[in-house]
């Protein structure tokens, strides 16, 4: 899935709820410290992480790519 973006760069955090994977900030910081987020294919806990346009991350099997 593609998530375009008008910034240069997203939250994970923020990717995640715009996404609509969570309602809230809390919900992402809860499932990236329990490392069901990886980021670019790599495990990751940094639930604030700067997220680029072709940087992905992926959550319960899906992928989301950052597009402009």
């Amino acid at each position: 899935m593609k998530l375009k973006i008008n910034t240069d760069y997203i939250t994970l955090d923020g990717a995640m709820k715009f996404a609509g994977i969570v309602g809230s900030g809390g919900q992402a910081k809860m499932l990236i410290a329990d490392g069901l987020v990886k980021v670019n294919g790599a495990e990751n806990s940094v639930f604030r992480k700067k997220l680029y346009e072709g940087d992905t991350f992926e959550f319960d099997g899906e992928i989301y790519e950052i597009t402009k």
